[in-house]
């Protein structure tokens, strides 16, 4: 597994977690769901977001990486 990969996994779970949280708890959940979106949205511009530097010093590779 490569950080791409992972991180679109995690985004992804968080948003899921966050909606069904949300659903079942209680609606400010979606201030998280809000906050992982606006991340990934600034990472477009920017290149960095902080998931990335925690995958790398986790040992993930990048996808080019061999």
């Amino acid at each position: 597994m490569n950080i791409e990969r992972a991180l679109r996994i995690i985004a992804g779970a968080f948003v899921l977690v966050s909606v069904l949280l949300s659903v079942y708890h209680t609606p400010y959940w979606l201030f998280f769901t809000g906050f992982v979106g606006l991340n990934l949205f600034q990472s477009g511009f920017t290149n960095w977001c902080p998931m990335v530097w925690i995958l790398e010093k986790a040992g993930l590779p990048h996808a080019g990486a061999r």
